[in-house]
């Protein structure tokens, strides 16, 4: 008596090949095919983590000038004993501060604020229209971007450059680094400001090379938008020395 053995039934097209076998869609009850894949960047990750990490590294250079501001103010209020005399005697020498081009200064440093912040805005306009983009058949214009990025970066030398004349109108009126306790702690902290400012000039630099060579808007947009933060941080930081020297300068 002949005795039937079960055998796998797999389905057939119609044209009698074999289909492929259908895979779940695991424990969310999608297919696999609507996941990422695990080479594509997620960008939207890079970018918190990033901001998390510009956060953290800020935190230290925080701390720093708040560390020379307290050496600045005790300093300033410190007493040394007149051996001539019977008495304390003050020796902080006030510094004669060019404010005219501080301000000048200032402003141009705020205006490049500004643009960098439009930059990261036209960068994540660009970042958030580029799966539409992406669709055949869907054209949203001609749209002309304004070179903000530039904008930023010549505005940041032009301040780099102005810090270097106000150093300079500064040893014509006879303030040196080594004149006086307060003429070392003028230039100190706005030296330590320009070589934290000069890194962010190389962060712009950087983004401007990644536009120029067209990398993924996602990429860019990360760069961008760090960058941005940083120099925000960077004209607070200036203003508050600004401040001060206005209260503690004389």
């Amino acid at each position: 008596m002949a005795r039937l053995t079960p055998t796998s039934v797999r389905p057939t097209g119609h044209n009698g090949s074999s289909l492929p076998p259908h895979s779940g869609g695991g424990d969310d009850g999608r297919s696999g095919g609507d996941r990422q894949p695990d080479f594509m960047p997620n960008y939207g990750e890079r970018l918190r983590r990033a901001r998390l990490g510009l956060a953290v590294a800020m935190t230290p250079v925080l701390m720093l000038f708040i560390s020379f501001t307290a050496a600045y103010l005790v300093r300033r209020g410190f007493l040394t004993f007149d051996l001539s005399g019977d008495g304390y005697v003050r020796t902080w020498l006030p510094v004669r501060l060019p404010w005219l081009w501080l301000l000048a200064n200032t402003g141009v440093l705020i205006l490049s604020s500004v643009s960098i912040e439009l930059a990261r805005r036209d960068i994540t306009r660009q970042a958030a229209l580029a799966p539409v983009q992406s669709i055949p058949g869907i054209s949203l214009g001609d749209e002309r971007h304004l070179p903000w990025l530039a904008l930023t970066t010549f505005l940041g030398l032009a301040f780099l450059s102005g810090q270097l004349w106000i150093w300079r109108v500064l040893e014509s009126r006879g303030f040196h680094l080594t004149t006086s306790p307060s003429s070392s702690f003028v230039y100190f902290l706005t030296g330590m400001h320009a070589l934290h400012l000069a890194g962010g000039a190389l962060a712009l630099g950087f983004a401007d090379v990644a536009t120029l060579l067209h990398r993924p808007v996602e990429f860019r947009r990360i760069v961008v938008d760090i960058t941005a933060w940083y120099w925000h941080c960077m004209t607070g930081l200036w203003i508050y020395i600004l401040v001060l020297f206005t209260f503690a300068a004389q």
